[in-house]
């Protein structure tokens, strides 16, 4: 008797009532439970997910094996079980809390087969706001090369394998990583493909997040992460000969698992935990972190990387510190260009590039933050009544720009602004005339963000107008036509400025009258 077309393997562990629509997702695919296996191993779960599995069992027996074993910690052991019980030509794997697109199986194997592939990737995307990264998806494409290709950002193994693929190189999960234990798994079984594939053409896969959050992913504390990175990095060099091809995969494992180590938590992280960390990183970046990662890599975490290698913790506490600031208060403007002054810049005992601190392609949106100072009625350059919103920015910068390139407005509404350089910063003034907020207002009123939006070094940004302290007008009642209105400019729960315009309802204006006059004026 030939075995099924397809293993699907089920590592669960406390994921109810998610397994569910993932058990439901399986046995009911297009590609029929006749050619189907469904290998799931309970790993000591407490919440009912070992009985749910029973019962898929019971109500499926042809498809559905489930194996019940002592919790092991994490998903790789189970994983492995389930492996050495695959009787598919293919096997699939998918986590207990995710499911799939009823067509996805059927269309994986059809691919696999008509390709020849050993690898088939199928598009995943998140749900209940779950992060996949989506350019590995963007198109089908028949051949994937894993060294020209966004394939190193996709290395999780929830992807369609050639079990004679897994077998001939005994590829198995570590079971000594606590978390990203599938990623080795992955890298290998792609590096030792003949053929890897991708198709962008369904929705294969559903991630989801829990509303608990509870992924082990998203539970996993910094040490495991810290020696995620390190076991990565490592597998990578001992499986890739040095150079372009290993830097190609590299690039997502510094810039991933080892830059993201770097960020603001680490600044919370006591002085002896950050010595041990900023330490080991050191020592990765040493080895590995060549010529050929950096330049693939993105700024801000290049940055970081190498001053944790170049630098000491001093340094890279200041440089995380610094990034932090997302309004980049030591900006260096040099002609045309803007840099970042962080840590290293132009500094002969780093020695990075000025290009490592390009910041121009950020300056439009830099220069949008402005802070809101005042908000009060008064009159337009003709005269007609006005709301005046005033703001302030830190950059002279904002002053010399033309006049068509900062625009301030409330929706699709461009007030009159002004400029006006201010010390070592820029007064912005913007006059609103009633009549024309009242012109451009929904029948039934609306709340509309005051938004600076400038176009400068070739780039546009646009920010909403914030304030650092509560500041308001105060109501005015304005008419337009034969419709009264109530406007109220102030700021809400995040700071922003919003002018909410109100229709004057008859009904509404009686209920004001007796706010007013509860005695009915006697």
């Amino acid at each position: 008797m030939t075995g099924p077309d397809v293993t699907v393997v089920v590592a669960v562990y406390n994921t109810m009532p998610y397994l569910t629509a993932c058990l439901d997702s399986l046995v009911g695919q297009t590609i029929g439970r006749d050619r189907l296996e469904v290998v799931a191993v309970d790993d000591g779960s407490t919440d009912g997910s070992g009985a749910e599995l029973d019962r898929y069992a019971k109500r499926y027996p042809d498809t559905v094996r489930v194996l019940h074993q002592a919790n092991s910690g994490g998903p790789a052991a189970p994983s492995n079980l389930a492996l050495d019980h695959a009787r598919g030509r293919y096997v699939f794997f998918i986590g207990s809390d995710d499911h799939l697109g009823p067509e996805a199986l059927e269309r994986l194997v059809e691919a696999a087969d008509r390709w020849d592939s050993d690898v088939v990737l199928g598009r995943m995307v998140g749900t209940n706001k779950r992060y996949v990264h989506q350019a590995v998806y963007a198109t089908t494409q028949e051949r994937l090369d894993l060294f020209d290709s966004d394939l190193p950002w996709s290395l999780s193994n929830t992807k369609l394998f050639r079990r004679e693929l897994i077998e001939r190189y005994g590829l198995r999960f570590r079971t000594d990583m606590p978390m990203g234990s599938d990623q080795p798994f992955t890298l290998e079984a792609c590096f030792r493909a003949k053929k890897v594939s991708v198709l962008g053409d369904y929705e294969y896969y559903y991630a989801v997040k829990r509303d608990n959050a509870q992924n082990i992913t998203y539970a996993s504390r910094f040490e495991e992460r810290l020696r995620c990175a390190e076991e990565l990095v490592g597998f990578v060099a001992g499986l890739i000969e040095p150079g372009p091809r290993r830097d190609a995969v590299l690039v997502r494992h510094f810039t991933w698992e080892v830059a993201k180590l770097l960020r603001a938590e680490f600044l919370a992280l006591s002085p002896d935990v950050q010595r041990h960390v900023h330490d080991r990183i050191r020592k990765l970046a040493e080895a590995y972190l060549t010529d050929g990662v950096t330049a693939r890599m993105a700024s801000e975490e290049r940055l970081r990387v190498a001053v944790a290698r170049d630098g000491d913790l001093d340094a890279l506490c200041t440089l995380i510190g610094q990034q932090s600031d997302r309004s980049l208060p030591g900006v260096v403007v040099d002609g045309d260009r803007w840099y970042a002054g962080h840590v290293g810049f132009r500094d002969p005992a780093f020695g990075y590039p000025d290009d490592w601190y390009d910041v121009t392609g950020r300056a439009a949106a830099i220069l949008a933050k402005l802070t809101a100072t005042g908000l009060a009625w008064g009159r337009d350059a003709a005269g007609a009544r006005a709301l005046v919103v005033t703001a302030r920015s830190r950059w002279a910068e904002l002053a010399e720009l033309s006049a068509e390139a900062l625009r301030v407005g409330v929706g699709d509404l461009a007030g009159v602004t002004s400029v006006e350089s201010s010390g070592t910063g820029t007064v912005v003034r913007t006059d609103f005339a009633v009549d024309r907020l009242l012109a451009v207002v929904a029948g039934t009123g609306e709340r509309r963000i005051v938004r600076a939006e400038v176009s400068a070094l070739g780039g546009t940004g646009s920010a909403p107008l914030r304030t650092d302290r509560p500041v308001a007008a105060p109501r005015l009642v304005a008419r337009r036509g034969v419709r009264w209105h109530l406007v109220t400019p102030t700021t809400n729960h995040k700071g922003q400025v919003i002018v909410a315009i109100t229709p004057v309802t008859p009904g509404r204006f009686l209920a004001r009258l007796r706010r007013i006059w509860p005695s009915g004026g006697k």
